[in-house]
């Protein structure tokens, strides 16, 4: 399952860790009205986006997509959103119930600069839980690793679980995969625990995203 970490903190409550459905309704609403930056079909010279049907199964609904939109997503997502350069380019995801997604993906300008970005993305992961409860103690994070995994030049993925003091509980699952000088990030998430988590699901997810790129 991977090692795990808590600390346990309080005060003042963060900005952005929880996402309403009414925020995701927002987000969605503006993907779906922007202009796309990548076809979403397939292309040689575009890295492609995730399907609807590519992401984890919902056991109620089916998944809906934005557009592919240029620019850095509003909000930024928790633990990676602040290394995100503004050549980013990111579709939405969501259901009809509490469960979303979302792809990031940017295209580096070499390979090493895309090498050194995902490693920065994956040291923000590993040190998220730490953030976010210095950021919010009135959050109490938790986070695992769940491994790397071998697609092009290699895949890795996280889980973090925020509760606040107010009574909300949520589990995130990121990974961070690189294609040559191309790296994408893909972010699932939902109401409840670890206990919750599709994390073998989130794994094929990531392993046909970073497939897809080229």
């Amino acid at each position: 399952m991977g090692e795990t970490m808590q600390i346990r903190t309080r005060g003042i409550r963060a900005r952005g860790i929880r996402t309403t459905v009414a925020a995701l309704a927002a987000v969605a609403g503006v993907a779906a009205a922007a202009v796309p930056a990548a076809a979403t079909g397939p292309a040689s010279d575009t890295p492609r986006f995730l399907e609807p049907a590519e992401l984890p199964p919902h056991p109620s609904s089916p998944w809906y997509a934005g557009a592919v939109t240029a620019g850095q997503p509003d909000p930024l997502p928790m633990c990676v959103g602040d290394a995100l350069p503004s050549i980013t380019s990111h579709r939405e995801y969501w259901t009809e119930f509490d469960t979303n997604a979302q792809q990031l993906t940017v295209e580096g300008r070499s390979e090493q600069w895309a090498k050194d970005f995902a490693a920065l993305l994956r040291k923000d992961l590993a040190g998220c839980a730490k953030k976010l409860m210095q950021q919010d103690p009135d959050i109490t994070a938790t986070q695992k690793y769940y491994g790397h995994l071998n697609v092009e030049e290699g895949a890795d993925v996280y889980g973090i679980h925020t509760a606040s003091a107010w009574g909300s509980s949520d589990i995130g699952l990121f990974s961070v995969g690189r294609d040559g000088a191309t790296v994408t990030i893909v972010r699932w998430g939902q109401m409840g625990t670890f206990q919750h988590a599709q994390v073998a699901d989130f794994k094929a997810t990531t392993v046909t995203a970073v497939n897809k790129l080229y």
